[in-house]
């Protein structure tokens, strides 16, 4: 069994705090909802600064606090 980053428990954990879908939050960040899944299931371990910076801004969060949060 794979173990998932912390970067991927801290965008699944930040998602649930503000209720949101995973299809929501793809829809918001303008992220396709596949990469949102592979993100969060810790397959993409590295997101691009583009899509950390588009779910900042989904979260409503500097790019600072996002990674504060991992």
């Amino acid at each position: 069994m794979k173990e998932i980053s912390k970067l991927a428990k801290a965008i699944k954990a930040l998602r649930k705090k503000k209720k949101m879908s995973q299809d929501k939050l793809s829809k918001t960040a303008d992220i396709a909802y596949n990469t949102l899944i592979k993100i969060e299931s810790g397959v993409i371990k590295n997101p691009t600064i583009k899509t950390m910076k588009s779910l900042a801004k989904a979260f409503e969060v500097t790019i600072d606090e996002l990674a504060k949060s991992i």
